[in-house]
């Protein structure tokens, strides 16, 4: 499995390995001992899945906060989006900054996303699939966000992704100047 570090301490993206021939390919998407060695101990504890019918979709930017907090190992099985992670541990250096990837099943990567990050896409294909496992179930009173357009991060969406898309929640979630202390950052 090929891993690739970002400059924001924790994200991950991997990209398993394939093995091919004239009928396909076989890769293992998960192995929790490799998983292990680059991301450090997480164990899962669902799958998620969700579908977009149109190109533009945006959704996110989400989170859960303590003790219900999150991580989630992303990826597409079907059309593409542009996946994103944000910054979000009070004093961190790298706090509002933010990492973002096409996931495709073309291209088989993976974003790990850690407890402390929000998350979130924008479908570039019709009819897309994105699956994640997460690390902790979900909780409706631990569920938060943040403004996907919020300036002070100034995410370079794709030029696809529509506003009109979001959800009543995504309209109103906060800026990041708004955002309380849900995660402090620590070496």
């Amino acid at each position: 499995m090929e891993r690739t570090s970002y400059s924001i301490s924790g994200v991950k993206l991997l990209a398993p390995r394939r093995i091919g021939d004239e009928r396909g390919y076989f890769a293992e998407t998960f192995r929790a001992d490799l998983f292990a060695r680059t991301c450090g101990e997480h164990p899962f504890v669902q799958d998620n899945e969700s579908f977009s019918a149109r190109p533009g979709t945006i959704r996110g930017l989400h989170f859960q906060s303590e003790p219900y907090a999150q991580g989630k190992l992303v990826r597409c099985t079907a059309g593409a989006l542009f996946d994103v992670a944000v910054d979000i541990r009070q004093g961190s250096p790298t706090y509002g900054q933010w990492v973002g990837e096409t996931l495709s099943p073309v291209n088989g990567k993976q974003l790990w996303v850690p407890p402390g990050f929000a998350h979130g896409f924008c479908s570039l294909e019709p009819d897309t699939v994105i699956c994640y496992k997460v690390t902790g179930y979900y909780n409706a009173a631990c569920d938060k966000g943040l403004a996907w357009d919020d300036a002070a991060i100034s995410i370079e969406w794709p030029a696809a992704a529509d506003p009109e898309t979001l959800s009543a929640k995504d309209r109103t979630q906060p800026r990041l100047a708004d955002l309380p202390a849900y995660f402090v950052w620590s070496k």
